[in-house]
């Protein structure tokens, strides 16, 4: 999502001791494919998870990712790698000094796509849009970045970890709200479909920028700037990755469009229909401290049984009227009494 950072600057400003300036000159002479191929790793899992969430979300299959902790780990990896990136790709894009007009043409480039996603997210999703996702801790946090710039990795490494600890020892309910949920301190997380706050994210920029720093001290360095991806699996990843912003901008309008259209084929996943039902109904059963076991075969013989019946439809439409609550009741306790005891 940072087409341009994997290049460094092209006109020196500073002065360098003679390792150093060869190690700069030879950042700054060409683009480095090994960062191009780690965000176009980064795209690759974002397309996995996204495709994922839209099984769950549209119902074709029945987990629910977002339920399953080893898919949020994944999520935050694909978020972290992403910003590491941006802190990485800004410290060589400046490490002969701020280039000012380079920096703000990015920062409208980012800014203005999170403010179309932000756009887009509210008119389809008005309940969970995204006010402050990926794109917009990026554009954010290349601004707070940039002090730390000019300052010794050691130190930027020093905030980062404070950054990163920050949301977990430190938050309060008088920070929640609308106008400073961005922060990420609130005392509960807002509801939206993809949320990145500045903490504890911003820490990983800060790790991102020095990492790029120390890199460019070490010999080993140029070495790395000028690897060439010469195989069809290497260079797809570069391709992707000098793409990531459009792939990440249009991959979601491509997935959802094919599997809608899969999903008026196949319609939805029954389990997966009958979820919330089966959630409600094992809620209720545990009320009556009847067991776990019991609950979940009694709810799912009582799904089992509606589903053959046409009150089935007004069950998953939420529309039942009182006579048909009474008949979904008299199916449960028929259930009841086949369940193991």
């Amino acid at each position: 999502m940072n087409d341009d950072l994997s290049r460094a600057p092209a006109s020196q400003e500073r002065t360098y001791p003679p390792a150093a300036a060869g190690r700069t000159q030879v950042v700054a002479s060409q683009r480095w494919d090994a960062i191009d191929v780690a965000r176009g790793l980064a795209i690759a899992a974002m397309i996995i998870y996204h495709f994922s969430w839209d099984l769950s979300f549209l119902k074709l299959i029945e987990t629910n990712i977002l339920q399953v902790p080893a898919w949020r780990w994944f999520a935050r990896g694909i978020a972290g790698s992403f910003l590491l990136l941006a802190g990485v790709g800004l410290a060589l894009a400046h490490a002969k000094g701020f280039r000012r007009f380079p920096f703000l043409r990015r920062l409208m480039k980012v800014g203005g796509a999170a403010l179309a996603v932000t756009l887009v997210t509210y008119r389809a999703f008005p309940e969970s849009y995204i006010f402050f996702g990926i794109l917009h801790c990026i554009a954010v946090s290349s601004v707070l970045a940039l002090p730390f710039l000019r300052l010794h990795p050691a130190l930027t490494l020093l905030v980062a970890v404070s950054c990163l600890a920050t949301s977990a020892i430190f938050t309060s309910p008088a920070l929640d709200g609308p106008y400073l949920d961005w922060l990420g301190l609130g005392a509960t997380d807002p509801v939206t479909n993809d949320y990145v706050p500045v903490f504890p994210w911003f820490g990983m920029v800060l790790i991102g920028v020095a990492l790029g720093k120390l890199l460019l001290k070490r010999a080993e360095t140029m070495r790395l700037a000028r690897w060439r991806a010469t195989d069809v699996l290497s260079r797809t990843f570069v391709w992707a990755g000098r793409k990531s912003l459009p792939i990440y901008l249009i991959h979601q309008l491509v997935l959802l469009g094919l599997l809608y259209g899969v999903l008026q084929i196949t319609g939805p996943n029954p389990r997966a229909e009958a979820q919330p039902f089966m959630n409600e109904c094992v809620s209720t059963c545990l009320m009556q401290n009847t067991r776990p076991q019991t609950c979940n075969a009694l709810c799912s013989c009582t799904v089992d049984t509606l589903r053959q019946t046409e009150l089935w439809r007004k069950v998953l439409s939420g529309t039942t009227s009182a006579e048909e609550r009474t008949q979904i009741s008299r199916a449960a306790q028929q259930c009841l009494r086949r369940a193991p005891s």
